[in-house]
């Protein structure tokens, strides 16, 4: 009868899961608490950047509706007056109210020039967070996926190089909404200017 020899079965030691390896790696655990608790900070400023950009944009809907306000009421006023009052000296005096109306509107529309480049400005810091989180987030991925794996110098090293060489593309000057805001405004400030004098003198 031959001899049976079962030979025993060899169980290789599961590797430990990356995270595992992470804690007991110091350099490891230490760069991941570092890279968690920056997202954490970018995640604030991407919200505090979102609600000053919320903030700004309702202070230029706010101008926006001073500005129709304001020279509706006006054009209001002068038609009532300009029908008690004589219509020669009513347009004599028609420079005052038109002066009036004519640096009220330059500096409303001053105002909602600086409130849109201020805006336009949050959106580009805004977009900026959005990209470091992005890149940090990869960053964290990789780390937790490849545990001790993780070639802490060159994963480093790439990411401040991404970091450094992203360079905002400079696109040729063209119109943008500002300045057609801008130019609509004007334009209206120039109607109202002769409405004005029509009112007055006519």
């Amino acid at each position: 009868m031959a001899d049976q020899s079962s030979n025993p079965s060899i169980i290789l030691p599961k590797p430990p899961h990356p995270l595992h390896q992470i804690a007991e790696t110091p350099t490891h655990r230490l760069l991941l608490k570092q890279w968690l608790k920056e997202e954490e900070l970018i995640l604030n400023r991407i919200s505090s950047k979102e609600t000053q950009i919320d903030s700004v944009r309702k202070e230029i809907t706010q101008l926006y509706i001073f500005f129709f306000l304001f020279h509706s009421i006006s054009l209001l006023l002068l038609f009532n007056s300009s029908s008690r009052d004589s219509p020669v000296g009513a347009c004599h005096r028609s420079w005052i109210p038109s002066l009036c109306s004519l640096l009220c509107s330059m500096g409303i529309i001053w105002a909602v020039r600086y409130k849109t480049d201020v805006e336009g400005h949050l959106e580009k810091l805004l977009e900026r967070e959005k990209e470091d989180g992005k890149l940090l987030g990869k960053c964290v991925e990789e780390l937790k996926k490849k545990g001790v794996e993780f070639d802490l110098l060159k994963e480093v090293d790439a990411l401040r190089r991404a970091k450094s060489l992203r360079v905002e593309a400079k696109a040729v000057r063209k119109w943008s909404a500002r300045d057609f805001v801008t130019l609509f405004f004007f334009t209206v400030s120039c109607l109202v200017l002769g409405l004005t004098r029509v009112i007055l003198c006519s």
